[in-house]
């Protein structure tokens, strides 16, 4: 019997985008049986709140919607009507996706599959399909981290944002992916699928207000390899918003502003530090060794005897290099780089070109100059510069079918 996916779907302000969401699920073509959850939510005080009653009455436009529908069934989650919306500290996506996930759990079966999306999001008929065929290739790894692509649109200062954003995302996984960290991956909670038992072994996702997508992939990876293919690739929107602190709307926003410091352009020496401890691991096991990015670990855990403790438990090479990979984890290696960037800052100019010379020499576009400001470059040619890292992140990815 083919494994059920549970599509689940936060909702918050999202009454003109989510209608195109619903269109591309009643278009998939799949024999793998499906259902929809989606988690209406805000704050219940935002109603009290004079400009957050826009997003309360949009919220009751979406939930009219739903409840309206006929295309397939929709299972609603309705946290935002007055008197149900969050209360407390709980608010936020992550609430949201919690809401949702554990929901799921309750009445899914262990080798079911659960496919996170956004209300903005958009993909071609084939996409559950490819998910179910996926995890029956490769039963072993359950969870498949989902190529994304952001489509450009009319609005040219949202299409600058998010081509420059994607430029950050692409240049930091692949990165990951020539120092072969076990954290390559790209966190967008609309480019996910995971099975049940997965989730339930880890004890489902940890709430938060934003960036819970990152914090759930960390602790799956703890637990297993994560798949980064997938033959079919989902397209989020590419739109400035502030309803979460950070990820690609408030990126966006801020980029638009000039301001791209908490999403920088990272030089591949800054990796390169972190590879050489990565090939020095058998070493680190018998003594000491003094780098930048052992000593940052001692410094962040407070601790310059911390690898004293991991020898001493773990007799074993392969057990040691992963107790070192549970503390030296994506935040960490994310804290490092902004730490190697504070210290030794390359302009983004250069950063690019000099990641291109690493990534694909053959293929830098002759605009590209380490001293031509990339604010100077043209939609189209910001495009070719996210097009030429998307085919080289396609091929590092491609390489988790084999």
């Amino acid at each position: 019997m083919k494994p059920h996916l549970y599509i689940a779907i936060p909702s918050m302000q999202e009454a003109d985008f989510l209608p195109a969401t619903l269109k591309a699920i009643a278009k998939q073509q799949t024999d793998y049986p499906f259902s929809v959850f989606i988690c209406v939510n805000q704050p219940d005080c935002w109603w009290q709140q004079e400009d957050k009653l826009p997003v309360c009455l949009d919220n009751q436009k979406t939930l009219s919607l739903l409840q309206d529908y006929s295309e397939f069934p929709v299972n609603i989650l309705d946290y935002s009507s007055m008197g149900k919306g969050w209360k407390g500290k709980k608010s936020g996506v992550g609430w949201a996706r919690k809401t949702l996930f554990d929901h799921i759990l309750q009445i899914a079966n262990p080798e079911d599959i659960l496919v996170s999306l956004d209300a903005d999001t958009l993909f071609n008929e084939n996409y559950f399909q490819s998910l179910g065929d996926n995890f029956a290739l490769k039963d072993s790894l359950p969870v498949i981290s989902v190529p994304y692509y952001h489509k450009l649109t009319e609005d040219e200062r949202a299409n600058k944002a998010i081509l420059r954003y994607e430029l950050y995302l692409r240049n930091w996984l692949l990165n990951l992916y020539r120092i072969h960290s076990p954290f390559a991956f790209t966190a967008i909670g609309s480019a996910l699928a995971i099975k049940v038992w997965a989730l339930q072994k880890i004890g489902g996702i940890t709430p938060m207000k934003s960036g819970e997508d990152f914090y759930l992939l960390q602790k799956l990876r703890k637990m297993t390899p994560i798949n980064n293919w997938n033959c079919e690739s989902v397209f989020p929107a590419a739109r400035f918003s502030s309803r979460v602190f950070f990820g690609t709307g408030p990126a966006m926003i801020k980029g638009d502003e000039g301001n791209w410091e908490s999403y920088p352009l990272y030089h591949h020496s800054h990796f390169d530090e972190v590879e050489k401890v990565y090939n020095m691991l058998v070493s680190l096991w018998k003594e000491d060794i003094d780098t930048p990015f052992t000593l940052f670990l001692q410094q962040q855990f407070n601790d310059k005897n911390l690898w004293q403790p991991l020898r001493i438990n773990f007799k074993e090479f392969f057990r040691f290099e992963r107790a070192f990979h549970e503390k030296a984890d994506g935040l960490r290696l994310l804290q490092f780089l902004k730490q190697e960037e504070k210290n030794r800052p390359f302009s983004e100019e250069k950063a690019l070109f000099d990641n291109l010379t690493i990534f694909c020499p053959d293929k830098i576009p002759p605009f590209l100059n380490p001293d031509f400001p990339l604010n100077n470059l043209s939609t189209s040619q910001l495009d070719e510069l996210r097009n030429i890292l998307w085919e080289e992140e396609m091929k590092q990815r491609s390489l988790d079918i084999r």
